[in-house]
C-alpha cells in the first residue's frame, strides 16, 4: 500500500522519561497503543486511519525509542504516563485505539478516566484473564516464534519484518524484558480491571483475530461483556497482529466506528 501521510516525529518528556512520538493526519484525535512486541516505523494501518484523523503513535516506555524509566512497575503506570502525555500535548476529547498489549493499556486508561475519551478501540487486548484457553506464554518460546506466531499466514510475517536483523531480534528481546518487568505476576492479565469495566462511559469496539493464537478470542468475548453495550467483531484469515496482517479490512471497521 503507498501513502502520500506525512508523519513528523518527536520526543516529548513524560516522568523524566523522554517517550518518542510518531503524529500523521488531522482531524479528531487517536491514540494508537502497540503491541508487546513494539511496532515497526510505519504501518499500513496507521497510515489509513492518519488519512482521515490526527493519528498519535507512542513508542511505550521501554519500547522502541522511548527510554526505560526504572520505576516502572505496572502497566497501569504506563497508562497513567499516556494520560500524562496527552496532557502535555494538549490533546482532549481523543479515541483510543489498543493493539494486543497496548490494548490493555486502553483499557486501563479507559477505566480510570471513564467519561474522558470519546471511543475505545480494543483489538486482541491482553489484559483480561481468558475464560477458555491461555494467553501464550512468550517466556518459553524463542524471540522469533513468538512474533511468528502472531500471524495467521507466515506469507504475512515475511511482509512485515523481511529477513529479521540483529537489531530485530534486540528489540523484541528488550520488549520481552519489559512485559516481564510490568506484567508478569499474573502473566498479561489483571485481577481488576475486569471490575472496573463496567464505569467506561465511550462506545467501544473490541476486534479479534478470528486465528488468534497468542490471546484466545474467549478474552475478546469477556471484554465485550464488561464494556457497556460494546461491539465485537473477528476479521478471518488473520491471528493476533491483525493491524499488520489485514490492515485495510481493521482500518475500514475501526474508521467507520470512529467516524460514526
Amino acid at each position: 500500500m503507498t501513502s502520500n501521510v506525512t508523519w513528523t516525529r518527536s520526543s516529548v518528556e513524560i516522568a523524566g522519561t523522554q517517550l518518542h512520538l510518531a503524529r500523521a493526519g488531522a482531524g479528531r484525535p487517536v491514540l494508537v497503543l502497540h503491541h508487546d512486541i513494539g511496532t515497526p516505523d510505519r504501518l499500513d494501518f496507521y497510515d489509513a486511519l492518519a488519512g482521515r484523523f490526527d493519528v498519535l503513535v507512542p513508542h511505550l516506555p521501554g519500547w522502541g525509542n522511548s527510554e526505560r524509566p526504572g520505576w516502572m512497575r505496572h502497566v497501569r503506570d504506563v497508562a497513567a504516563m499516556q494520560q500524562w502525555l496527552l496532557a502535555a500535548l494538549g490533546v482532549n476529547d481523543a479515541a483510543l485505539v489498543g493493539l494486543g498489549f497496548g490494548g490493555w493499556i486502553a483499557a486501563e486508561m479507559a477505566s480510570l478516566a471513564p467519561r474522558d475519551f470519546r471511543k475505545l478501540v480494543l483489538v486482541g487486548a491482553m489484559g483480561i484473564k481468558p475464560p477458555e484457553g491461555e494467553i501464550m506464554d512468550q517466556a518459553i518460546v524463542s524471540y522469533l516464534a513468538y512474533p511468528q506466531a502472531g500471524f495467521h499466514d507466515p506469507a504475512a510475517f515475511a511482509r512485515v519484518f523481511g529477513e529479521v536483523s540483529t537489531d530485530q531480534l534486540e528489540a523484541w528481546d528488550v520488549a520481552r524484558e519489559m512485559c516481564f518487568r510490568i506484567a508478569w505476576k499474573p502473566y498479561m492479565y489483571s485481577q481488576t480491571l475486569p471490575h472496573l469495566l463496567g464505569g467506561v462511559r465511550a462506545p467501544a469496539l473490541v476486534v479479534w483475530g478470528a486465528h488468534d493464537r497468542i490471546v484466545p478470542i474467549s478474552a475478546g468475548a469477556a471484554y465485550a461483556r464488561a464494556l457497556p453495550g460494546a461491539q465485537f467483531k473477528t476479521i478471518p484469515a488473520s491471528g493476533h497482529f491483525v493491524d499488520m496482517e489485514q490492515p485495510a479490512a481493521l482500518a475500514a471497521l475501526v474508521t467507520d466506528f470512529l467516524a460514526g
